[in-house]
């Protein structure tokens, strides 16, 4: 069973080239929401970015 939890809970290391890629847009998109002064787009674009990043982590740490 515990293959089964570590395969729900980790990231995919084969997808780590398209979340960099998720990463790196939703940076750019975050600048451009800032530019334009849409505050609650910010706010939601810093909470994919956590995500996102967090299992760049969890990637990077398996």
């Amino acid at each position: 069973m515990s293959s089964v939890i570590d395969t729900v809970l980790w990231p995919d290391p084969a997808q780590r080239d398209r979340l960099v890629e998720i990463r790196d847009n939703l940076l750019a998109r975050i600048a451009e929401a800032e530019y334009e002064g849409w505050l609650g787009e910010v706010q939601g674009l810093q909470m994919s970015l956590a995500g996102a990043e967090e299992k760049l982590t969890q990637i990077d740490r398996r």
